[in-house]
């Protein structure tokens, strides 16, 4: 039988523990019409009013979730954390559905590398990624950090010295340290757009990307 097209607007998250139930409210807080379901009652009962709509039942039970109408979702994601067995299980009838954008939590590496395996598009690792991040936040260099693959990073952190009262051309920060200032926010202003004849001044806030590495190296002069 063929697959009914998908509702692009509706995404279903199954399992709301702390992840789940984070990510279906802020969702639901974007305008998407949220199916959240999980196996216990008093969870869903603490969501019931914020969500599109609340269903208690197993996500390994291929019945209940046609019932649910989840094989004819676009977007799903896995929240299911403890419990691996029915983290993997659940991820793989979603892909046996042919939901074509799965999202999975997963708790280490190798339950990452099982849940692409039988079908997951997309594997996060809530607890390993913040603690990167969070590690380059302490030192105080960077205030805020984000990595994407490739090595690639962007970066918010201070103006450094050697920028003060120059332009971005005449700082020549891509050639210096392989780096692109992308955005610049005076004190009690807003981020605008950095371009060559931005004039960096103390007390700036710089968006820098560029390779990880390279972003770390300019973040730390400040």
């Amino acid at each position: 039988m063929a697959r009914k097209p998908a509702d692009s607007n509706r995404i279903v998250v199954l399992g709301l523990g702390r992840f789940g139930s984070s990510l279906a409210l802020e969702l639901a807080r974007q305008g998407w019409e949220v199916v959240g379901i999980d196996a216990d009652a008093s969870v869903m009962q603490s969501y019931a009013d914020q969500l599109s709509h609340a269903a208690v039942a197993n996500t390994t039970d291929e019945l209940a979730l046609r019932q649910l109408g989840v094989h004819e979702m676009a977007h799903a994601v896995v929240g299911i954390g403890t419990d691996l067995e029915a983290s993997v299980l659940t991820t793989s009838l979603l892909a046996d559905f042919g939901v074509p954008n799965i999202w999975a939590k997963a708790v280490n590496r190798q339950h990452a590398r099982i849940l692409e395996r039988v079908g997951a598009h997309h594997v996060v690792l809530p607890e390993h990624e913040m603690g990167e991040r969070v590690a380059h936040l302490v030192t105080g260099h960077i205030l805020n950090f984000i990595e994407f693959e490739d090595d690639y990073a962007i970066v918010k952190t201070r103006a450094p010295d050697e920028t003060f009262d120059r332009t971005l051309a005449d700082a020549a920060l891509r050639t210096k340290y392989g780096i692109t200032v992308v955005s610049i926010k005076r004190p009690g202003e807003d981020f605008t757009y950095a371009t060559a004849d931005t004039t960096v001044y103390a007390g700036d806030i710089l968006i820098v990307a560029g390779k990880t590495r390279q972003v770390e190296a300019f973040a730390s002069l400040s």
